[in-house]
């Protein structure tokens, strides 16, 4: 057809075109409205949470098992708790990487019915909050600290947006989750997130952890393959320590040389303008050392030690050197080094010096340890 230039033929398609881009528009706003809408579902389950776990077979039937085992129903019952469910994949991804590398180690197999009850005592109990924590309650920017059901553990949650359609944080909401490790510094923490939320029971809230997340928070391999090292010579035979040089702050500092014996990880021993040191111990009597341990701080990796050598004298004053390291590197934070030594020589005496931190000029250090042969009795 043609239209021409006729007035009320071009102002009829002008009034067309508009009506169809309003109605396009309208359209858009409704789907999408610059933020993540979902038609509201009934996240209310009539019953308490052990119930509710029950009540999704084959979703989360290793979680149930591990609360089973570790008598914890009652407490998934009765308490007002907050639970991080973990989903089967969790355990089987877990599981499978143990195992692999177990078997690399030609070592047999473990399942969670079999691992070391501590460990997942532990493990598991990182993931039960008390108190009851809907995201509502995780509206601050910085997040909120949490306290895991058993031995006061440390955790950390924090409300978060995923990106929807174009718009920033415009998604559904999560939660970040985190494992603090017991340090206030973020560098440090362990991550996951949820893949469902605010599910509430008739004694608290379900958050679903996603089902990528590995069981134990990266925790779980080195804990089921780590070796403990051999019976402490401080402990258990005692004596007197010493160091070259005090911290700053003087013998009743916050982070004096004491805490290098004290077999506590989250204290340490710090020095600033770093340019060499020695620990000390006298035992109360000679006794042979097959091993020493040492233990990385809780911050910066760059106060490390990296270089020392280990010695043994029978007055004090002549020594032996048993042991020489340079160039080592502790990877984790809290991480303990076990380092076996050639020795059949009972000293009273064993001196650690330290004569090289990773860089800079401070020093750091959790703990350190002279253990007894491999093969004492534990």
């Amino acid at each position: 057809m043609n239209t021409g230039n006729n007035p009320v033929t071009m102002k009829k398609l002008t009034d067309f075109r508009y009506w169809v881009f309003l109605g396009l528009l309208v359209t858009s706003c409704a789907k999408d409205g610059g933020y993540y809408n979902p038609a509201p579902i009934d996240k209310h389950f009539a019953g308490d949470t052990y119930a509710y776990l029950k009540s999704q077979p084959g979703v989360y039937d290793s979680l149930i098992s591990v609360i089973d085992r570790l008598e914890l129903a009652s407490t998934l019952r009765d308490s007002d708790i907050t639970l991080f469910a973990l989903t089967n994949e969790s355990f089987q991804l877990a599981i499978a990487n143990l195992n692999n590398v177990r078997f690399l180690a030609d070592k047999p197999s473990e399942y969670l019915s079999t691992i070391n009850y501590n460990h997942l005592d532990t493990m598991l109990t990182q993931y039960i909050i008390r108190g009851k924590y809907p995201t509502d309650s995780m509206l601050l920017q910085d997040g909120i600290s949490l306290t895991a059901i058993r031995y006061d553990y440390p955790m950390h949650a924090k409300l978060a947006r995923t990106t929807s359609t174009g718009f920033r944080d415009g998604g559904p909401s999560t939660i970040e989750f985190s494992d603090t490790k017991r340090s206030q510094f973020r560098r440090n923490w362990i991550t996951t997130n949820t893949g469902s939320i605010n599910i509430e029971t008739d004694n608290g809230f379900v958050h679903v952890v996603n089902s990528d997340h590995v069981f134990g928070f990266g925790d779980f391999i080195s804990r089921l393959t780590y070796v403990p090292p051999p019976p402490n010579l401080f402990k258990l035979i005692g004596g007197t320590w010493s160091t070259s040089r005090e911290n700053p702050g003087g013998p009743t500092a916050i982070e004096a040389a004491e805490f290098a014996f004290d077999g506590n990880r989250e204290t340490k021993f710090f020095l600033n303008n770093f340019n060499g040191v020695w620990l000390q111990f006298e035992l109360e009597e000679p006794a042979v050392a097959g091993a020493y341990t040492l233990t990385s701080a809780n911050d910066l990796a760059q106060r490390d030690p990296i270089d020392w050598n280990l010695q043994g004298s029978q007055d004090g004053e002549n020594w032996t050197t048993l042991d020489t390291k340079s160039g080592q590197i502790f990877e984790d934070r809290f991480q303990l080094k076990v380092f076996r030594i050639r020795n059949e020589v009972a000293y009273k005496f064993y001196r650690l010096n330290i004569t090289r931190v990773r860089s800079g000029s401070d020093f750091q250090i959790a703990d350190w340890t002279v253990n007894a042969p491999d093969n004492e009795e534990n």
